[in-house]
């Protein structure tokens, strides 16, 4: 039976549950102004219904995104079998004082305790304000080669 991908509820499943809490980055995607394509592995921080990512406010991301437009993102290993979290959803962005707490609780998550304070006040002088994108699940697929698929091989498997 081929997967119910897009379902929001599968932030839930144990595959998406363990991405969301490695230290992998996110790899973000968007669409430029002049129609092209990008994609930037960023860090993230999951606050439990949106995914937060930190960055300068001068950023190129943040002079070619505005609230309401449509992103990507994957969550996913580089060892087979691959486990991977695929979101598409729309974002909201601002503007905070200093190292916006999401980015601090995602190098804490990502580099551990001791190199995440490090890295943080490394940042702390040369960070007077911080932007963050928030991006809202609206459509989520998990795979992990093992019992989810892509939709195209689960077909296959069922005609063989």
């Amino acid at each position: 039976m081929v997967s119910q991908q897009g379902d929001l509820s599968l932030l839930e499943h144990p595959v998406a549950q363990e991405l969301l809490q490695s230290p992998i980055p996110a790899r973000f995607a968007y669409v430029r102004s002049d129609g092209a394509p990008d994609v930037v592995p960023i860090g993230f921080h999951w606050n439990g219904t949106e995914f937060v990512l930190g960055t300068f406010p001068n950023s190129v991301k943040m002079h070619e995104l505005h609230d309401g437009d449509k992103v990507a993102l994957t969550i996913d290993t580089d060892i087979m079998p691959y486990k991977v979290l695929r979101i598409r959803g729309s974002i909201r962005t601002d503007v905070v004082e200093g190292i916006a707490p999401e980015y601090e609780a995602m190098a804490l998550r990502a580099l551990g305790e001791e190199m995440g304070r490090g890295w943080i006040e490394q940042m702390r002088p040369i960070t007077p304000s911080m932007a963050r994108i928030f991006v809202t699940p609206e459509w989520v697929c998990v795979q992990d080669f093992q019992t989810r698929f892509p939709n195209e091989v689960e077909r296959a498997m069922e005609k063989a």
